[in-house]
């Protein structure tokens, strides 16, 4: 089992973040050429791996076109493959049901679903029809993402304590160091995502390590229902992250009356620039309407209620060997006759949250 792990540039150098932007921007083109070539039907007929991509990239000469290193592109388009991959693998998902309705013949079900696994499902009528319905055209959105291999950066604390992690950059043996603000080395293969003035340095450790974190579960047989003003209830009747509903309902207020203002400037801007006051629109929108300062608060609410949820399942553990739980995947029914700011809250529900801490803390 694998966990995920984000490391944070600490004051990066303005010079630096901007070079590393523009990488990003030009292995965001090989994204893109990458699903534009083999994200359809079309390329999935040709059956070809990444490696067989980039033998024939670097036949044809494509790899010239983007300026980067060849590592960095290479990486991504095996990183770009698996994306589409795993895109092809969820429409399947949906495939499967589709042949199951159609037929309770256990020959033709195997049938279909031997060709469906093999991607020899073009030829057959229902199979390309169902594919053409559940599996839509990719396209690459990704413009901020670089992938480093574990052998292509290295890490070094300086006599401050500060952790220094050197990346290839845009020219040959010319490496990006890049302060982080933690100090522990990020192993493995690096995902580096750029945005917001700094850099996400994400990377995988198994869930091994962690076993210094673990304790004892307790004994009992429990039932949990899952809550919005906490996280859980047990059937002892006992609540477990009460502040669940608070944090909710205060970030959800928030929201919306900070929206309501973002759409009042919105409007003021748009108007300006239909009078001919660009310099007015340009001063809104730039001042007013960015999304750094957002995208962190963001982050920061998303981290809070993590930390209540999973600290209600911890207490739940502590009490329990066996959990039982509802089903956490079912949609809401019956919001319609709501009142709006009960559905406006509800749909922050982290309910998807809860059901990732019961499996991951059991």
């Amino acid at each position: 089992m694998k966990a995920t792990r984000i490391a944070y540039s600490a004051r990066l150098n303005p010079g630096k973040y901007a070079a590393l932007v523009e990488q990003a921007r030009r292995l965001g083109r090989v994204r893109s050429e990458v699903w534009q070539r083999y994200g359809s039907i079309a390329g999935v007929g040709s059956g070809l791996t990444d490696r067989q991509v980039r033998d024939r990239w670097l036949t044809d000469g494509t790899h010239t076109l983007f300026g980067v290193l060849a590592n960095a592109w290479k990486e991504t388009v095996r990183d770009a493959m698996a994306d589409i991959a795993a895109n092809l693998a969820a429409a399947k998902v949906d495939v499967r049901r589709a042949i199951n309705r159609r037929t309770n013949d256990p020959a033709e079900c195997r049938r279909m679903f031997t060709a469906l696994k093999a991607d020899q499902w073009a030829d057959d009528p229902f199979l390309a029809r169902q594919m053409r319905k559940h599996w839509r055209r990719g396209r690459n959105r990704t413009h901020d993402q670089i992938v480093v291999r574990a052998d292509k950066y290295n890490t070094a604390a300086d006599g401050r304590g500060r952790l220094w992690l050197a990346i290839p950059g845009l020219r040959p043996r010319k490496l990006v160091k890049i302060p982080l603000s933690t100090t522990v080395a990020p192993t493995g293969t690096l995902r580096l995502i750029v945005r917001g003035g700094r850099v996400e340095v994400h990377y995988q450790i198994d869930a091994g390590q962690m076993r210094s974190s673990q304790r004892p579960c307790g004994e009992a047989t429990i039932g949990v229902d899952k809550g919005y003003t906490e996280a859980l209830t047990d059937s002892d009747g006992e609540p477990h992250g009460a502040g669940l509903g608070g944090l909710l309902s205060s970030e959800s207020d928030r929201l919306k009356e900070r929206n309501r203002r973002r759409a009042k400037l919105r409007s003021i801007a748009n108007t300006a620039g239909l009078r001919g006051d660009h310099a007015k629109a340009h001063r809104i929108k730039a001042n007013n309407l960015g999304t750094i300062k957002r995208d962190r608060q963001a982050a920061r609410h998303r981290a809070r209620v993590r930390t209540e949820i999973f600290t209600a399942v911890h207490e739940v553990v502590d009490k329990a060997a066996t959990v039982i739980a509802e089903d956490l995947t079912k949609r809401f029914t019956g919001r319609k006759n709501l009142l709006k700011n009960v559905n406006r809250r509800l749909a922050a529900w982290t309910k998807g949250v809860t059901a990732e801490a019961l499996k991951n803390v059991s």
